[in-house]
């Protein structure tokens, strides 16, 4: 193998493939990056056997080949070299790098040694709008909680049926749901659990770029591709296998009546709620009390170390007084997560579960159950 590529093309796309990279020391090829020749395209691939990464660049062929060296070195060397025009080489199982004064030599591997990344052809698959799936999917991916027991509410949850696609996820103690709408309809409903890991290599990957981003599906996995603007040919593909499991029927969880319903500036909100995690003692609580005769949400927190907070907030409120504790982090995440300048904020009872969501965005629904308050 022989290539010109520009350093700026080569050091970005090696920082895409090494994210997936770890220490694996019971199998080290998994530590590296597979350089290879694809007509006018250098292929760049990186796995960790669960997740698997793979781009082409535009670049000048002068031979045909393959080499595999440490994913996370080669990154960092190329960082450092001029922005000019890279020569690699493959010699001898590893990769030679001339660029300008520098000449290089890295050891490589066997590149037959490299594991087989599974290849998506004449499946199905639809298209959704990047930026709107990514930042749907931002919303959700972070909820998801690891779980030997229950694995499969390690993972984000996808449905598709009809025109729209629903990303779902939960940790026991709140769940989140954001629906996108599909330019066109799946021939057929289809489901399936993707793994945390690569829902978020994802939105690190692909949350920027504009455009519309291919999800194929295959029953034990999943591929999602974005294409190249200057060719007709994928610039990214992240492959990933699916979590085996049924998900929990969510749509229970989630409340159809409340007793309060309370329309609140998001900002203050969560503004109030930070300023009172400070004074939430070892379990994080913080207490919010609605009082529809004042109009105004009440947040408390105290911890006998350090003092106690209390602030309010004026909102518009419908419906019962009514106070209920949390866990400020999981209130707090339902707040960041969504965008609108007011939140709706339900309350069914003092111990079952409330629900965020923005006004105006029927689209995004984020529910947290309360925790049994130890405040006086």
């Amino acid at each position: 193998m022989k290539v010109e590529i520009l350093k700026e093309n080569l050091k970005n796309g090696l920082s895409i493939v090494e994210k997936i990279v770890g220490k694996n020391l019971s199998l080290p090829i998994l530590d590296n990056v597979l350089l290879s020749t694809e007509d006018s395209f250098l292929s760049l691939s990186s796995t960790d056997l669960e997740t698997a990464i793979r781009l082409w660049v535009l670049t000048k062929i002068i031979k045909k080949g393959k080499v595999v060296v440490p994913a996370k070195f080669i990154s960092n060397f190329v960082s450092l070299l001029p922005n000019e025009k890279i020569t690699l080489e493959e010699k001898k199982q590893g990769l030679s790098i001339e660029c300008k004064s520098f000449k290089n030599q890295i050891q490589g591997f066997n590149p037959e040694d490299f594991p087989l990344i599974p290849e998506f052809k004449n499946l199905e698959y639809i298209e959704v709008e990047n930026k709107k799936f990514c930042q749907g999917l931002a919303q959700i991916a972070d909820v998801a909680s690891p779980s030997q027991s229950r694995p499969e509410i390690s993972g984000i949850y996808f449905i598709f049926s009809k025109n729209i696609i629903k990303i779902v996820a939960t940790d026991s103690f709140r769940l989140a749901e954001k629906t996108i709408t599909l330019e066109e309809a799946v021939k057929k409903d289809v489901s399936f659990i993707l793994p945390q890991k690569p829902a978020k290599e994802i939105i690190n990957t692909l949350g920027d770029k504009e455009g519309k981003t291919k999800i194929y599906f295959s029953p034990n996995q999943t591929m999602f591709e974005f294409p190249m603007k200057e060719a007709p040919h994928p610039q990214i593909q992240l492959t990933s296998r699916l979590i085996e499991g049924e998900y929990p029927n969510y749509e229970e969880i989630i409340p159809k009546k409340f007793k309060t319903h309370v329309v609140v500036k998001r900002d203050e909100f969560l503004s109030q709620i930070k300023a009172a995690s400070l004074f939430s003692g070892k379990i994080n609580e913080v207490k919010v009390k609605i009082n529809p005769e004042g109009k105004e949400v009440q947040i408390f927190a105290q911890d006998p170390d350090i003092g106690e907070s209390q602030s309010s907030i004026p909102a518009k409120i419908e419906g019962e007084a009514i106070e209920a504790s949390f866990n400020h982090k999981f209130l707090a995440d339902g707040l960041i997560n969504i965008k609108s300048s007011e939140v709706i904020f339900e309350l069914s009872k003092e111990e079952g579960p409330c629900v965020l969501r923005p006004v105006g965005d029927a689209s995004y629904i984020y529910v947290v159950m309360p925790i049994k308050s130890t405040q006086a």
